[in-house]
């Protein structure tokens, strides 16, 4: 079953469930079972046993050396620990009255509620850092205004996960671009192209990465516009009439402490604005030092990000965050919740996410061992087409090859080397726009994915129904998509790179005026 066409059965399957059902643990959980039973022929107790054992994979590296931390997966428990840490800063947020003041604050300054719209759409640019530490700390600085103006958290979600990866996949100085630039010195390396150096060959291949400047003009269009697109425009409705900015036949939200707390009535607005600004310099200065420690030779700014510790970055400052916000709370005069009280509702708070994520990654296993990914790019290797249909199909492949196994980075690693070599072989000229398009497509299929880790954690940050986010979002990034796949046409045949650009965010621009034209009002409650 490996490496074949049966391979892509537990990722539709999955797929198909999500949406029919809108159970992603259900949907996860039965896609799991019939990949593992593909793996194993079928046979019951091998079946169980791969599953406990990509299960344990996930926290244990080393059964025989558990008394040290070599034993343990820390990159996924540090994840891990960071998503509770942020459930007890929100709880402490929240329960300090930090939040409430905020919104208050915030309330009278923003006027509109277009602008309480733009203010996640501009974070998630400047926030550029990393995908992960974009998607929560844009939510936790974002949620307690799109609150009180009635915004559903499905848009919310929307605009963190349609600007997080699409802006970190294009800044050289992230984690993505750091590890993106390193692969791309490695390509031209093995394809002998000597003409440009790496970053050099990285900020040329910004303007042929389509689809990422088609979802960022769809999330201002949807800002600014309101353009409100299928399921979306059924939440914001909601939102508006009835002030419910989640589903309230949704079971438990990742992020979402529902009402769990009175607000102190001594509340200010540095409550949230310091815990959150230690967060974020606690977070960028541990990506510094870890980087400089795990860099060979010069720690320049570029070898830094690409050799940082994300996830331990993630957990120091979150850590540095709670104690902050702890402190603040504890220095409150009475009445307020228990202390143990906050940290645990906090961290019950993050328990769907985690489960989440749980069940994703050992899916993302299962599809990985039936050599889904490599499958797919099988087929572009041995596709005898014209050089000029190479970027359209890198794109397809690549944004399948995303939403089925939820991983960005996976499909970088498989995909961007077999891009270069195709495009060195058949058309030299065009290696960086079918290494953006490996990008672009990767993008894509990551924002159609519900096992994306951006996506999950973009709903988590956005405390939106997990499932929900992924539908809302669907429309528009198959909006992008298709203006994406015009633009690849184009370049294909043409060879430019700006006339595709122009063309693509023409077609997002004539689509999301025209919904705008033709969509009637949404009704407000006032």
């Amino acid at each position: 079953m490996e490496g074949t066409i049966y391979s892509l059965i537990p990722a539709i399957l999955m797929l198909l469930l999500v949406i029919v059902t809108r159970k992603v643990i259900l949907s996860l959980g039965i896609g799991i079972i019939i990949g593992a039973l593909l793996l194993y022929n079928f046979n019951i107790i091998d079946t169980v046993a791969a599953i406990w054992t990509m299960l344990y994979e996930i926290f244990i590296a080393d059964t025989t050396n558990l008394l040290s931390l070599e034993g343990w997966n820390m990159s996924n428990i540090y994840l891990f620990l960071f998503l509770i840490l942020l459930g007890m800063v929100t709880a402490f947020m929240t329960a300090s009255g930090g939040s409430k003041a905020f919104g208050d604050w915030a309330i009278n300054r923003i006027k509109t509620r277009t602008g309480a719209q733009a203010v996640p759409a501009y974070l998630g640019i400047i926030i550029f850092i990393d995908d992960y530490f974009n998607a929560l700390a844009v939510g936790q600085v974002a949620r307690p205004l799109t609150d009180r103006y009635k915004i559903s958290r499905a848009k919310l979600a929307y605009f963190i996960d349609s600007t997080s990866a699409p802006v970190t996949v294009i800044s050289p100085i992230s984690s993505w671009g750091a590890y993106i630039i390193g692969t791309i010195g490695s390509i031209l390396v093995a394809n002998e192209i000597s003409e440009f150096q790496p970053l050099e060959a990285f900020v040329k291949m910004i303007p042929a990465n389509l689809y990422v400047f088609a979802a960022l003009l769809l999330v201002f269009m949807a800002a600014y516009m309101k353009v409100d697109i299928g399921p979306m425009r059924k939440h914001e409705q909601r939102a508006l009439e009835t002030g419910e900015v989640t589903d309230p036949s949704r079971g438990d939200i990742p992020g979402d402490l529902n009402d769990e707390f009175k607000p102190h009535d001594n509340g200010r607005i540095y409550h949230l604005l310091v815990p959150i600004a230690v967060l974020i310099i606690g977070t960028i200065g541990a990506m510094v030092v870890t980087g400089v420690q795990n860099t060979e030779g010069a720690a320049t700014l570029l070898a830094t990000f690409e050799n940082t510790n994300v996830n331990i970055s993630l957990f120091t400052g979150g850590l540095l965050s709670v104690i902050t916000a702890a402190i603040f709370y504890g220095l409150q005069p009475a009445p307020k919740s228990q202390m143990g009280n906050v940290l645990w509702e906090g961290t019950k708070a993050m328990l769907p996410a985690i489960y989440i994520l749980v069940f994703a990654w050992i899916i993302g296993s299962v599809i990985d061992q039936l050599a889904t990914g490599e499958y797919l790019a099988g087929l572009v290797e041995k596709a005898s087409i014209s050089p000029a249909y190479l970027p359209f199909l890198i794109f397809l492949v690549s944004g399948f090859m995303a939403l089925g196994t939820g991983t960005s980075w996976g499909t970088f690693g498989i995909m961007l080397p077999i891009a270069g070599e195709i495009a060195a072989i058949s058309d030299a000229s065009l290696i960086l726009p079918a290494l953006s398009a490996v990008l672009a497509g990767s993008v894509f299929g990551d924002h159609c994915s519900p096992i994306s880790d951006t996506t999950i954690l973009s709903s988590t940050g956005a405390g939106a129904n997990h499932i929900d986010h992924v539908l809302t979002q669907l429309p528009y990034a198959l909006i992008a998509a298709t203006a994406a796949g015009v633009g690849y046409l184009i370049l294909g045949f043409t060879g430019q790179v700006m006339l595709p650009l122009i063309i693509t965010l023409v077609m997002v621009g004539a689509i999301g005026i025209l919904i705008h034209l033709f969509s009637p009002s949404l009704k407000v409650n006032n």
